[in-house]
């Protein structure tokens, strides 16, 4: 255990700590909801993750994404392991510079835990939810997180034992309402708070959380 782990044992528990541990996290997109959330919950002492994104960082990120202005250029997976490294050092980070499809699903994420849907087009979004909900992971998507106000609008609805929804559902992010940090980081955490409380045992019913 290194310090920074100590330092995260001192609020949860040295049990607790080893049993996130354990735990393998996939990030299927680094953007404005995966770089977030995954540094949720690298401070929460999980330290094992898969990194999927093929994207690179650029300028018009930086208004919610986890990254800084000298990182623009960079491949976002590399850019958020190393941001996440920062935090914790010794980070067990499994990277993976290409997009994610249905064929890819089982090859990428098949030895995860848990899964943060953290994708931009909601056809997307459907999909890689459909090809993981039968492998049994534990996975956390968002919808409805563009704009500003109303943040308590943003809820964790539970969709069955292992599909949890954060988002109001209904506002998507558009020219008229567009991605913006304080609604996005919101939904972010609330998809690190629903992977941290299932693995404490924590979990509530999930219903307006």
């Amino acid at each position: 255990m290194n310090k920074v782990e100590e330092g995260i044992a001192v609020h949860i528990g040295e049990e607790n700590l080893a049993r996130l541990q354990r735990v393998k996290i996939g990030i299927a997109g680094c953007g404005g909801l995966g770089s977030n959330c995954a540094m949720h919950l690298v401070r929460s002492g999980f330290t094992r993750f898969v990194l999927v994104d093929f994207d690179r960082v650029e300028f018009s990120n930086l208004n919610r994404q986890a990254f800084f202005s000298l990182q623009v250029g960079q491949f976002k997976a590399e850019a958020l392991a190393a941001n996440m490294r920062a935090v914790n050092p010794e980070l067990e980070l499994e990277i993976y510079v290409e997009k994610v499809d249905v064929t890819r699903v089982k090859r990428l994420f098949v030895d995860c835990d848990a899964v943060v849907e953290a994708f931009d087009a909601p056809v997307a979004k459907k999909r890689l939810v459909e090809a993981l909900l039968p492998l049994g992971k534990l996975v956390v998507a968002a919808s409805g997180i563009g704009g500003c106000g109303d943040g308590d609008a943003l809820t964790t609805r539970k969709v069955r034992d292992n599909f949890y929804l954060v988002g109001d559902g209904v506002t998507e992010c558009s020219l008229d309402t567009p991605p913006l940090s304080p609604r996005v980081g919101i939904a972010a955490a609330k998809q690190a708070d629903v992977i941290l409380a299932h693995f404490l045992g924590r979990l509530g019913n999930g219903e307006g959380e």
